[in-house]
């Protein structure tokens, strides 16, 4: 490292939210991690709530039969570069990013230096932790789906926070037409603020047949954030040789299809896990963001849906919202240290 860099400049310890010591996170101390060769260390400003987070409690609650094994809680981040590895010169500290990482929930987040994005200067670091799944996720999945500007995309559970960043992905790179559904008459109205054109609010069961309604022959384009019975209506949703994505399975992974459906109409089905197990799969889908879907977020046209926002010190009441399942858009905890050094 440099002497700018280096890691006397940082501190010893840092907070961090550990899940496996029961239905709730602990605010515990840890080590400063430092950056090795071809990583920075980010200051992590702001974290944004996941559908994951709370599988990862549950899932590591000894004292309801899971793990007990402790870990650095969160996936999603904004802050800035405090220190970069041996090799790097994409990054230099001070930079403002964003960015999707395990462990995210904690002052100091180690980061391959290929996961950072830029942190467009008209956002907050706030708003800025909201997006970057969604953008990965998104994005990534209209890649897979062979999208082109012009055509129709169906984004079911748009009302989620992940739906709400793909409505928008989609209108950014050109969906002629972007239909969104959400199970929530009140989400109508986000729904058309975020740049849905046609809402259908909808349990699943007449998916194909509304959608259907409102098209030739269906969308060229399903992002499918559902599952189970989604999915088998989505197949009747999409259009000849269309294409159908599984992008989450939040009712449930298991689903009965037509075969014949899939056959006739000719239709793609493409399935995708951006996970940190395949390095340079994550690294390609984050180069892919930059060139429009960056610019986007900068001009305003894709926009954070902030639930609320609360310090990290206050981390209970951050599950007690998500358990409620009440929260519209992403729970927010900022992380400003102030204790003395």
């Amino acid at each position: 490292m440099t002497e700018k860099n280096s890691a006397t400049e940082l501190p010893e310890t840092m907070r961090a939210l550990v899940v496996g010591h029961g239905p709730a996170w602990d605010l515990v101390e840890r080590e400063v991690p430092l950056p090795g060769a071809g990583e920075v260390l980010v200051r992590v400003q702001a974290a944004a709530s996941n559908n994951g987070d709370l599988p990862m409690l549950d899932g590591a609650d000894p004292g309801s039969g899971g793990s007990g094994e402790e870990a650095v809680a969160g996936f999603e981040y904004a802050g800035e570069i405090a220190a970069v590895g041996d090799g790097v010169s994409s990054w230099h500290v001070g930079d403002a990013v964003m960015g999707s990482m395990p462990s995210a929930y904690a002052d100091y987040v180690l980061v391959d230096a290929r996961f950072p994005m830029p942190r467009p200067a008209t956002i907050t670091s706030v708003d800025a932790a909201t997006l970057p799944v969604g953008l990965l996720t998104e994005h990534g999945a209209l890649v897979a789906a062979d999208f082109v500007k012009g055509r129709s995309v169906l984004v079911t559970g748009a009302s989620s926070g992940v739906g709400l960043v793909g409505v928008q992905v989609a209108k950014a790179v050109g969906a002629s037409t972007v239909i969104g559904t959400t199970r929530r008459e009140s989400m109508r109205q986000v729904l058309t603020d975020h740049g849905v054109d046609e809402v259908i609010v909808t349990d699943g069961d007449d998916l194909a047949e509304r959608v259907l309604a409102l098209t030739d022959d269906g969308v060229d384009v399903v992002l499918e954030h559902l599952g189970a019975p989604a999915f088998a209506q989505s197949v009747e949703a999409t259009a000849q040789e269309g294409h159908l994505v599984p992008v989450g399975r939040a009712a449930g992974s298991e689903a009965s299809i037509n075969l014949d459906r899939i056959g006739q109409r000719r239709l793609a089905i493409r399935g995708v896990s951006f996970g940190f197990t395949r390095l340079q799969e994550m690294a390609d889908v984050v180069a892919g963001l930059l060139p429009e879907v960056i610019p986007a977020v900068e001009r305003g046209e894709i926009r954070a849906v902030v639930d609320s926002t609360y310090d990290v010190t206050d981390h209970e009441k951050v599950v007690e919202r998500l358990r409620s399942g009440e929260n519209t858009g992403k729970v927010v905890m900022t992380f400003v240290d102030s204790r003395p050094r």
